[in-house]
């Protein structure tokens, strides 16, 4: 019998391989149709953007989180959303929840409100409202008119949408055109996202920013969506205009000179004008009359028409000092208060006007950290009203430190945008009981004084007074009986150094460092040191004046002059090169 032989089949190769062929291509397929779905198939449905407020607040094509709320149809806008950055108005509206006092701000107005009250003060006078400002649910809501009008916002209600839309004076905002198509608002930029409204040739939308070929608009209803970039005509600039300004405050300056200030101690009593020598070149003198004396707001006034009188017929503007009397708690008590800055200020105009006075020079010092934001506040107040009666405002500040009480409260870059000059206190660098003794104001650390204020908080020098020492002291050096030096000083003015040195037959040396004449000796087994004041130190202060064009010099104060010293002052500060 004959064998016969079967030839076992062989298993066929690659069929998983033709499998994920297929799968893949299927894929690529699916995906390119998703892809083509997306890019050229466009989203029908039309749904209207749902902002979950009654009345949602638009800003910049920005939703806000809180919304708008509206009473006879006068909308009310919220606090929080004035203080958006966007609309620069954070620094211009405080609000005290303790006394419920709205305080509205600008160069030259200052709005008192309350809430629930629809009488108000725009500076001394009486302001109307036809609705109140209130608070509702935590939050402050303020009438859109004293905002139009005192910051030019412009604030739109669209009565069928309930949509509030806020633009700050002095925006510009590209608008956009349909013009011969009809241009489709889209929540997301992507042709797959609902429609939010569609624009007819010849209607405009407003153009907040752009997003990968996709306008970000607002509809002329307030909805706020995309729209594609090659559907749109860009058309006008929308220009938000600012609300028209009084002529604005020029504050006092000898044209084609320098300001030269001294200042006037009054301690107990008034000066007697007759013992008063020529001031040569002194064009502007600061008693220091008023006086905060009590957590009411209450202030002391030492003015004496007599030297009134007699600095007006020597030529001589009286900018009155007004001081905190250096005490915290007082201070912290009347600025954190608006009925109290309030009282302050109308004291103050009513000094200021009963004595023909030409400025107000305000001078806090001893000033918690705490209350930075409260003296500025105080000034911004001030400032206006003062500039209403055509008064010059001043501030005193020193020299910038870590000093919590003398320095750290004092918010210069703030100030110096509000008041019209600021007097630079440059001395006291080795004060009193400094445990080192040393100059009153080396040049070096004054100049680096003016420099930082001028840099760091951008200050104007033409609005800046260099504040120099009429003053230097005398510092005792003694060991006592564990050999340690131990300092003390008296301060000495300029006539009472210059007969120590001619008594003592002293010669004085130039101290390069400090920047003025020094002279030491020894007294009942005492160094005594003294860095002079005099013509050397008051010319280099002044060529600091020139040097960064400063609004000028002040001196404190007059009665530790020498005679000779006004002449040194007023030609340093008048010649030319």
């Amino acid at each position: 019998m004959q064998t016969v032989r079967v030839r076992p089949r062989h298993r066929r190769q690659g069929g998983w391989l033709k499998w994920l062929v297929l799968i893949s291509g299927l894929i690529s397929m699916l995906v390119v149709i998703w892809i083509g779905w997306n890019r050229y198939v466009p989203n029908n449905t039309e749904e209207k953007p749902q902002y979950g407020l009654e009345y949602p607040i638009i800003v910049q094509g920005k939703v806000m989180k809180e919304g708008a709320i509206t009473e006879n149809s006068t909308v009310k806008l919220p606090l929080s959303v004035l203080q958006q950055p966007s609309l620069g108005l954070k620094d211009w509206i405080h609000y005290e929840q303790k006394s419920g006092h709205i305080i509205l701000t600008n160069v030259d107005k200052v709005l008192r409100l309350k809430t629930n009250l629809l009488t108000a003060t725009m500076n001394s006078k009486q302001y109307d409202l036809t609705v109140a400002a209130e608070v509702k649910a935590d939050n402050v809501y303020i009438p859109v008119t004293p905002l139009e009008e005192l910051y030019g916002l412009k604030v739109e209600l669209d009565e069928v949408t309930h949509i509030v839309t806020v633009i700050p004076a002095g925006d510009a905002v590209q608008r956009g055109k349909a013009d011969t198509d009809e241009v489709i608002i889209r929540h997301e930029p992507t042709i797959r996202s609902p429609i939010a409204e569609r624009i007819v040739p010849g209607k405009e939308v407003r153009i907040w920013g752009e997003d990968d070929g996709w306008y970000r608009v607002q509809s002329p209803q307030g909805y706020v969506g995309y729209a594609a970039k090659d559907k749109l005509q860009l058309s006008q600039v929308e220009r938000i205009a600012a609300p028209e300004k009084e002529e604005p405050f020029v504050a006092w300056k000898v044209m084609g000179r320098k300001i030269n200030m001294t200042w006037e101690a009054v301690y107990a009593k008034n000066p007697n004008i007759a013992d008063i020598g020529p001031l040569t070149g002194v064009n502007v003198v600061s008693p220091t009359w008023f006086e905060l004396i009590d957590g009411t707001g209450k202030i002391r006034s030492k003015a004496d028409k007599a030297y009134i009188d007699w600095a007006h017929k020597k030529g001589m503007q009286v900018w009155a000092l007004f001081s905190n009397g250096f005490e915290p708690e007082r201070t912290t008590s009347v600025l954190a208060d608006a009925d109290k800055r309030f009282y302050m200020i109308q004291q103050l105009l009513a000094y200021a006007q009963m004595y023909k006075l030409q400025g107000i020079n305000v001078d806090f010092e001893n000033v918690v950290t705490s209350d930075k934001a409260n003296l500025v506040q105080f000034v911004k107040e001030l400032t206006p009203l003062l500039h209403e009666q055509g008064l010059v405002v001043s501030i005193d500040v020193t020299p910038k430190s870590n000093s919590e009480m003398w320095s750290k409260f004092l918010d210069r870059a703030a100030l110096g945008k509000i008041v019209d000059y600021m007097m630079i206190m440059a001395y006291d660098e080795h004060w009193a009981s400094s445990p080192k003794s040393g100059s009153v104001a080396s040049l070096p650390w004054v100049e680096q004084a003016l420099v930082k204020i001028m840099e760091e908080d951008n200050v104007p020098a033409g609005k800046l007074v260099l504040a120099a020492p009429l003053y230097a002291r005398l510092w005792t050096e003694k060991k006592d009986e564990t050999g340690s030096i131990k300092v003390s000083s008296k301060a000495l003015g300029m006539d009472t150094v210059t007969g120590i040195v001619k008594d003592r037959k002293l010669k004085p040396v130039f101290d390069a460092k400090a920047g003025q004449n020094y002279v030491e000796y020894t007294e009942n087994g005492a160094l005594q040191r003294i860095w002079i004041e005099d013509a050397v130190s008051m010319k280099a202060r002044v060529a600091l004046v020139m040097k960064y064009d400063l609004a000028g010099l002040a001196t404190w104060q007059r009665t530790f002059q020498s005679d000779s010293i006004w002449a040194i002052i007023d030609n340093s500060l008048n010649k030319r090169p």
